[in-house]
């Protein structure tokens, strides 16, 4: 089946969610499997691609270099001040005959993480350190060589989110294609179900994000991304002390660290999915939309009417 290119009929079609008519990309099998056309449409603007590729780009080299800066005191608190008697999470390593066993607290509640958290590797030896050198950058234990990665990829981070704000409030980008309306609110329990039973869209639905991408495409543009910004400059105190604003939104200082670092994961998580999805729905089509700009979606075909029988059969006369 060869790829064609989205001809303005198609476009019409696709607009309307009508099936495309024309010659069947595949034929039945058995007389079950519906003919198919494949369509390429261009989903995907240059700019959106632009910005997904810095912003992930940005975004692995913020977590490696912040869990680097994180290791330097691995634990999180709640308020102004660091809290030492009861944190929320800690991560310790204890002495063990001649190595360390790793021992992560969370809310006071010890679990025992010896060789990933608390107590790593590195050189061939168990040591103390909250996240292993592997998850950071650089690998060995230097708080400024991390401090320099990640304050170089902020500003990255910080640029690119703010041109793509510009991007998708002027081209209406925001309004049109991630806003959902309340008649795809009320599709949420059927997308779920979608979801779980791995049956993705086709035919125009294919075209378009449907209602639980846009909720959460919503919720990293709008809540996630704005959150990481925001803590990351009440950490400073620089900043601090020109906007006081700032570590009093957000409960205090460490208040602010811990939310950081929860940001962080939420982001984590929802990358997870979304690779995961990516394999799921087709990873060549996937990686082509957001590489090139070009999708291919699949239509049914209606099948071409037969010729209506003759009203005289042949030789007959009136």
């Amino acid at each position: 089946m060869t790829d064609i290119a989205l001809t303005p009929e198609d476009a019409s079609a696709l607009d309307a969610g009508a099936p495309l008519s024309g010659r069947p990309a595949n034929k039945p099998h058995g007389g079950h499997a519906a003919p198919t056309r494949k369509v390429v449409i261009y989903r995907t603007k240059v700019w959106v691609r632009i910005w997904h590729w810095i912003n992930a780009l940005s975004l692995f080299f913020l977590l490696v270099s912040g869990l680097q800066i994180f290791d330097a005191h691995p634990s999180l608190y709640w308020g102004q001040i660091s809290t030492f008697e009861h944190p929320i999470l800690a991560m310790r390593a204890f002495p063990q005959g001649d190595s360390f066993r790793g021992v992560t607290f969370l809310f006071g509640h010890p679990f025992r993480t010896t060789g990933f958290l608390g107590a790593s590797e590195y050189n061939g030896h168990l040591v103390s350190r909250g996240f292993p050198s592997w998850m950071t950058i650089p690998g060995n234990r230097d708080l400024e060589g991390g401090r320099r990665w990640h304050f170089f990829f902020a500003w990255i981070f910080a640029i690119n989110g703010a041109l793509y704000f510009a991007y998708i409030l002027i081209s209406r980008h925001l309004r049109g294609d991630l806003w959902p309306s309340f008649a795809e609110l009320k599709q949420i329990p059927r997308s779920i179900l979608d979801h779980i039973l791995f049956r993705h869209p086709e035919g125009a639905a294919a075209a378009k994000f449907n209602v639980l991408q846009k909720l959460a495409y919503l919720a990293v543009l709008l809540g996630l991304l704005p959150l990481m910004i925001l803590t990351g400059l009440t950490m400073s105190p620089g900043m601090d002390a020109a906007f006081p604003v700032l570590p009093f939104a957000f409960g205090g200082r460490q208040s602010a660290r811990t939310i950081n670092f929860l940001c962080a994961w939420s982001l984590v998580g929802f990358f997870a999915i979304h690779i995961f999805e990516v394999f799921a729905a087709g990873v060549f089509n996937e990686m082509r939309s957001i590489i090139t700009g070009r999708f291919t979606i699949k239509f049914p075909v209606e099948p071409e009417p037969s010729p209506p029988p003759s009203a005289l059969a042949p030789g007959a006369s009136e």
